[in-house]
């Protein structure tokens, strides 16, 4: 058995049952190795479109997943779902193969490549020792919560494996990322300040996503009297409670908005208090105690200073701080009068607004709020970046924290189809819904073919202003020309029924009828809606995103 073989099969044993990529010769044998160890793999038509449907995989299902490219060019054009990947700590293993003479056109400084991005950078160096490395890396995915890069040598590739078999029988799923206790001291110290707070605010993260973790949290608020948000990511953590203030940050409604920022204690768990989940910091008050909760020690601070950091695990924290302030129930935020304005204008499609369709395009907010409607409740929905995004994110409800697949860690347009698409895979039982504008939508568009082929009842929405919104609506009003960021009109339908699609385009709900015949159908073609919205105004949180770069 040659290493490429062994490779392919210790990745398998040691865990990774999904795998997305492109082929080429180099990569051909390993990816046909995980294929007959039992892996699925997806073809799909750009590297880059296979790097983030690996990412999105991951994330909801919380498996390790893979992502095989070829050496050199296969690597390079997936960078940006490496990155993305990489800065939300995505467990993958990168399986890329890699030139072995330094004159190949194929040659390219990978392990450079891997480490400018934030991935972490390993190497299968000789035939004794390729199975043990490959478990490494994944034990190093699984554990550190790490995106890995896995160079294959060709050279190395060829060579025979020493007792193969039994190296191989060897391999199992590494144990789970083991969960950090708190310190005592830690715990009294979080204790004190909940004590002391009348109008507490909690902000779960990615992190809180874990099993207990949405309970933990919840008995600890009730007994303290807290409100509850997520950051972007973890939106529908709080589904169904009637304390929840949905999204912290620049997609936060005005009246969560206006109660973090009354909050006199914010402990964020899981999260890490970036400037869009803390608005610049503007909906943290000054006399807020802030406190950060999370198992990496780096974490704590690293955004924001905080008054309190502690290293832990959010459920054991959660309960630990629970047990130490004993059974005592306070109010807190939890009054009466916030109890009815969180039941009847903390949702955006409650909020009063003027309908700005015209006879050609429709708003979107009431394209959303249609969708919102039509769509089955249980779904999974991934949104692309752009001037539109925030009407997806937050007109459109999820039912948990899998409802939602946010890669916007390096906010690149273009990842929004194949995220839903390695999301769909990961949650079969839910009706898919990709939101894209039509900048994404276009960069995207050779993956539909990947929907079709794979069979996927999937629906595109695609928010079609005909530009870049986010450039014509921060440069345009202070009279720059928009030429680079404007484009003649696209039937992006006609786009999708190349490809095999049903499509339709929406310029007025009467429009939508059509989305409501094919959901009552068979769904035996995914749908993509080309709606084409009104673009006079950039979206509200347009302005926050611009102050971050």
């Amino acid at each position: 058995m040659n290493v490429a073989e062994a490779v392919g099969r210790a990745l398998v044993a040691a865990g990774v049952g999904q795998v997305f990529g492109v082929v080429g010769s180099g990569n051909f044998h390993v990816t046909n190795a995980m294929a007959a160890a039992g892996a699925r793999f997806v073809a799909t038509r750009h590297e880059g479109g296979a790097a983030t449907m690996a990412d999105a995989y991951a994330r909801v299902s919380g498996s390790v997943a893979a992502l095989s490219v070829h050496q050199g060019c296969g690597l390079t054009n997936a960078l940006t779902g490496i990155g993305e990947a990489a800065k939300s700590r995505t467990p993958l293993i990168v399986v890329a193969a890699e030139a072995s003479q330094p004159r190949s056109n194929f040659a390219v400084d990978q392990t450079a490549l891997a480490e400018a991005l934030g991935a972490h950078s390993a190497r299968v160096t000789a035939a004794a020792d390729a199975v043990a490395q490959t478990r490494a890396a994944v034990r190093l995915a699984v554990q550190e919560r790490r995106t890995v890069v896995l160079n294959l040598p060709l050279d190395v590739q060829t060579q025979d494996v020493p007792d193969a078999e039994t190296a191989l029988a060897a391999v199992a799923p590494p144990e789970p990322r083991a969960a950090v206790a708190p310190a005592t001291d830690d715990i009294a110290a979080l204790a004190d300040v909940l004590a002391r707070a009348e109008r507490p605010v909690f902000i779960a993260g990615r992190g809180a996503r874990g099993p207990g973790g949405r309970e933990a949290l919840e008995l600890l608020a009730e007994r303290r009297g807290a409100l509850l948000a997520t950051s972007a990511v973890a939106r529908g953590l709080f589904v169904g409670n009637p304390w929840s203030l949905d999204v912290s940050g620049g997609f936060a409604a005005p009246l969560a908005a206006e109660l973090i920022e009354g909050a006199d204690a914010i402990v964020a768990w899981g999260c890490s208090l970036t400037m869009w989940t803390t608005r610049h910091g503007r909906l943290i008050g000054p006399d807020a105690a802030l406190v950060q909760v999370d198992d990496e020690p780096d974490a704590l601070g690293g955004q924001r200073p905080v008054h309190l950091g502690i290293t832990g695990d959010v459920r054991l924290t959660a309960d630990a701080v629970r047990t130490a302030l004993g059974d005592e129930t306070r109010t807190g935020y939890r009054t009466p009068a916030t109890g009815d304005a969180l039941a009847t204008r903390l949702r955006w499609r409650d909020i009063p607004y003027e309908d700005e369709s015209t006879r050609d395009r429709i708003d979107p907010r009431t394209l959303s709020i249609a969708l919102d409607d039509l769509l089955p409740a249980e779904r999974v929905i991934g949104v692309d970046s752009g001037n539109f995004m925030g009407h997806p994110t937050m007109y459109l409800s999820v039912p948990d924290e899998q409802g939602l697949c946010f890669t916007q860690a390096f906010q690149s347009i273009g990842l929004g189809l194949a995220t839903t698409v390695g999301a769909a895979l990961a949650r079969p039982d839910r009706l898919p819904v990709a939101a894209l504008g039509d900048g994404g939508a276009l960069m995207s568009a050779v993956e539909l073919d990947t929907v079709r082929r794979l069979g996927l009842p999937l629906v595109v929405v695609v928010y079609n202003d005909d530009a870049y919104g986010a450039e014509v609506h921060h440069f345009g009003p202070h009279g720059f020309p928009l030429s680079t960021v404007e484009f003649p009109p696209t039937d992006i339908a006609a786009v999708a029924r190349g490809y095999g699609f049903e499509a339709v385009t929406v310029r007025a709900p009467a429009d939508l009828k059509a989305v409501a015949d094919w959901l009552a159908g068979p769904r035996t073609a995914p749908l993509l809606i080309d709606a084409k919205v009104v673009r006079e105004h950039g979206s509200w949180w347009l302005e926050e995103a611009f102050r971050g770069h």
